[in-house]
């Protein structure tokens, strides 16, 4: 059952499908991030400087651009996609160590044959 499982895995589509899908999430957490910290907040400024707060705090905490958040959404992101590379790259080799089959050594008649073919070919 682990063999099956384990080719299941290591079939091309799984991984690209896996792959994709923690690649999207980890990029939708820059988008919303972008969103929530950076855009949200430069819209709401002027909104809230024409309301009339009087409250300084409700201008700080509402019209506040976070580019820290931002710059961490996209910071985990660039982890996340290097970690990932780092696991197709194994996945990758061990694909390769699994395909490497020992050469057969062919038997005399045939290098004797191949032999005389090489040595036909160069005399004309």
């Amino acid at each position: 059952m682990f063999k099956e499982f384990k080719a299941f895995a290591m079939r091309g589509n799984v991984i690209d499908l896996a792959i994709g899908v923690i690649i999207g999430a980890a990029f939708g957490k820059i988008i919303n991030s972008f969103i929530d910290h950076v855009i949200t907040p430069l819209l709401l400024k002027p909104a809230l400087e024409a309301a009339h707060l009087t409250k300084l705090e409700d201008l700080t905490v509402l019209g506040t651009v976070k580019y820290g958040s931002f710059l961490a959404a996209v910071i985990n992101f660039i982890i996340v996609a290097f970690v990932l590379f780092l696991i197709v790259k194994g996945v990758n080799v061990a694909k390769k160590k699994e395909e490497v089959k020992p050469t057969v050594e062919p038997p005399a008649d045939i290098l004797l044959l191949t032999e005389i073919r090489d040595l036909l070919k160069n005399r004309t």
